[in-house]
């Protein structure tokens, strides 16, 4: 018996390294809203984070480009091809778009982000508090959005691992799946 195909090792490093960030980012946007005692040391982790996570997603698509991912069961039906396709589109632009927008937002309210010490981005964005505001709630609304096609993502990926038992989950294991 061959053994199944799998996404190579930066793939999975990404994927599961990402994971960690993207939920970590999550709790903390949340906390960053219901906390003013910790709202600074909560910006100064956001920050620097979000602008990882889009400098990684990129790598990623560029991984994705050159080694394409391992072919889904010939058994599954279109509709579970087509929102797998379309989850991935989501997924991908979510993680770019969301930092983007969340440097865009602090370039329009002249909020400096500090990535460590004294290296600082520069904005990308003319002042315009009216844009900030706007870009605030895009960012927040994005961010549930976000949470909403990682829920997802976890869903199915759950739905192959126990419910279909087919290779899907295991050629994104960080481990070498058993057969």
């Amino acid at each position: 018996m061959t053994e199944p195909a799998r996404f190579n090792w930066p793939a999975r490093l990404l994927h599961w390294g990402m994971a960690v960030m993207i939920l970590a980012m999550l709790l903390i946007g949340v906390a960053m809203v219901t906390s003013l005692a910790d709202y600074h040391a909560l910006v100064a982790l956001h920050r620097p984070l979000g602008l990882l996570i889009l400098l990684l997603a990129g790598l990623r698509l560029v991984n994705r480009w050159r080694h394409p991912p391992p072919p889904l069961p010939t058994d599954l039906p279109a509709w579970q091809r087509i929102a797998a396709h379309g989850s991935h589109i989501a997924l991908y632009g979510l993680m770019l778009t969301l930092p983007l927008v969340g440097w865009g937002m602090l370039s329009a309210a002249r909020y400096p982000i500090v990535l460590a010490g004294p290296v600082v981005l520069s904005p990308i964005l003319p002042q315009d508090p009216m844009l900030a505001a706007a870009l605030r709630h895009l960012h927040t609304g994005l961010a549930y959005a976000l949470f909403a096609a990682f829920l997802a993502h976890l869903g199915a990926a759950l739905m192959h691992a126990l419910i279909r038992q087919d290779d899907v989950f295991a050629s994104m294991a960080p481990w070498r799946p058993r057969r």
